[in-house]
């Protein structure tokens, strides 16, 4: 094979053909539709990230309420004014 004859088949070799245009666009529209699934993918994989913090803090938050609100009450204690008050008042006061 001669320069020439190489030359003219790398030229032919890079030329543009309707099948290397067809086979680009079937390429491109399935790595497309690959891209789109991912990213489906991803906010769905997002909105379940965030669903299960939101569920964490709205469980987190119950229990807390739930723990404040059962607390037995302390009782108060009795102040040595009260006591006097009570004791000048009578029991019916």
């Amino acid at each position: 094979m001669t320069d020439h004859e190489l030359d003219d088949l790398f030229a032919s070799a890079r030329t543009e053909t309707d099948a290397d245009r067809g086979a680009a666009a079937r390429f491109l529209s399935g790595h497309r539709q690959r891209l789109a699934q991912e990213q489906v993918q991803q906010q769905a994989q997002t909105r379940t990230v965030r669903a299960g913090w939101i569920s964490a803090l709205l469980a987190s938050a119950a229990m807390v309420t739930g723990l404040l609100v059962l607390r037995p009450d302390t009782a108060l204690p009795a102040s040595a004014a009260y006591d006097a008050y009570q004791s000048a008042a009578g029991d019916g006061w």
